[in-house]
Parts: C-alpha cells; sequence; structure tokens
C-alpha cells in the first residue's frame, strides 16, 4: 500500500471509517519514492506527454523501487506506463 492512496481514500465518506482507515494502514507499505527518483524515473523511461500526472508517477516509482509491487489501476494512461514498466497486475 501507498500512504497516498490511504490518504486519498481518507478524503472521501468511508463506512467504518476509522476500521476501513486502519486496515488499509496496516497492509505493507512500499518504498515511497523520493522526488528525485520520480524524476529521474521520467526521465529514464520518457513518460513526460504519456498522460499520467506527479501522483500516478509517483506510485509508478514505487512499484519499481518495491519489488514484487504491483498496481491496480482503471485509468487507461497510467495502465499502458505500468504495463510497459512491468508492474501492471492483472485485474479480474
Amino acid at each position: 500500500m501507498h500512504p497516498f492512496i490511504v490518504a486519498e481514500i481518507a478524503l472521501g465518506s468511508l463506512k467504518n471509517r476509522q476500521q476501513r482507515l486502519s486496515d488499509l494502514e496496516s497492509l505493507m507499505e512500499v518504498r515511497v519514492a523520493q522526488l528525485s527518483e520520480v524524476r529521474h524515473m521520467i526521465e529514464a523511461h520518457s513518460l513526460y506527454s504519456k498522460g499520467i500526472g506527479l501522483t500516478d508517477a509517483h506510485l509508478i516509482a514505487s512499484c519499481l523501487l518495491t519489488p514484487g509491487t504491483q498496481l491496480w489501476t482503471r485509468d487507461a494512461a497510467m495502465e499502458k506506463v505500468a504495463k510497459g514498466l512491468g508492474v501492471l497486475a492483472n485485474l479480474p
């Protein structure tokens, strides 16, 4: 789990709010990429003009930095980038 995701979910309306957030926070946390690592990844993989934003790039960088981590997304641009970098999870 990436802490950005927990924070994003926390901004929404949740039933059993405290329990759900606690459950998410109890999951293994990925290594959170430093901004310099995200910038390096953007340049190294030519990720500019691909339709992803900074948060998307940050999540992908964290997946790359945490072996075995896969990304779940329904966003087409993010899916394409994650697939190209080998971190896309196979969703049902």
